[in-house]
């Protein structure tokens, strides 16, 4: 044996020995098939041997993977259009039923991303518009991922979750959507005004009408009290009158001068006039 044959062997010796093993990852799982017939599975890590030139290796991903649907047009309960798009994460449970039924990733986000819009599209159809923009979303998804599993594990995938990234009108009927939610704004604005006008006015003739009465009332009152004082100066007179007749005639004399007379008056009296009686005891 020359030199070259025994390069040669060994050689070939090296090779078939290098491809008799293969090293799984931890973020690895697959299958093993033997001309083209499946032969077993694999799902933890280490170093794994095959038959040299007749087994394959089909390596997949263990870990949860993402499928991003694009934006779709979907339509409510009210008839009203909806852009959505859905978001999955899934992972891949069974390596057999995966690589038989979808093959690869690509072919799996297919598959996925078909059920899943199929059950959004269904449960967005029993809802209204304002319930998936506000704040019932949760029930929704909840509702399209238990739906959208049984359906997905005869293809060896587990459905972890299904969210939605956003709900939206189509750019389309965005503006008159929001003219028509402006107008009902504003006629809901007036109408509260109105509301309110009217319950000023009723609060105001209420209060106009509290008003009258208690000033109607103050003013009953004060005449009162100003007629029990007029009774009493008039009593308090009488008594004072009754008791000097005289003098109180000379007081009220007196008083009537200091009203009557100032410096810049000129009066011209009768000598028999009553104001002048005092006048002429003087004289």
């Amino acid at each position: 044996m020359n030199k070259n044959t025994l390069v040669f062997i060994l050689g070939a010796l090296g090779l078939i020995g290098w491809n008799s093993f293969f090293v799984v990852q931890e973020s690895e799982q697959g299958i093993v098939t033997s001309l083209g017939k499946f032969k077993y599975d694999f799902k933890t890590p280490g170093l794994r041997f095959k038959t040299p030139m007749v087994d394959s290796v089909v390596l997949m991903e263990k870990r949860i993977l993402g499928s991003d649907t694009p934006p779709a047009e979907y339509l409510t309960l009210d008839k009203k259009k909806l852009l959505a798009d859905p978001i999955s994460r899934w992972r891949i449970t069974d390596p057999l039923k995966f690589f038989t039924t979808v093959r690869d990733e690509f072919g799996a986000k297919a598959r996925l991303d078909d059920i899943v819009n199929s059950e959004l599209r269904g449960q967005i159809a029993r809802r209204n518009f304002g319930e998936i923009i506000g704040n019932r979303r949760e029930d929704l998804v909840q509702q399209v991922a238990t739906k959208a599993r049984p359906q997905l594990l005869k293809f060896g995938i587990e459905l972890v979750d299904v969210r939605i990234k956003r709900a939206d009108l189509p750019e389309a009927v965005q503006e008159s959507v929001f003219q028509r939610m402006r107008a009902e704004r504003d006629r809901m604005a007036r109408k509260y005004k109105a509301e309110g006008d009217e319950e000023a006015k009723v609060i105001r003739s209420a209060t106009d009408k509290e008003r009258e009465i208690i000033l109607a009332k103050a003013y009953e009152k004060a005449q009162v009290i100003r007629g029990e004082g007029e009774a009493q100066s008039i009593a308090i007179y009488a008594k004072a009158y009754e008791s000097d007749v005289e003098f109180y005639a000379f007081t009220r004399s007196l008083l009537a001068y200091e009203k009557i007379v100032d410096p810049t008056s000129t009066i011209v009296l009768s000598t028999r006039n009553e104001l002048l009686q005092y006048f002429e005891g003087s004289r």
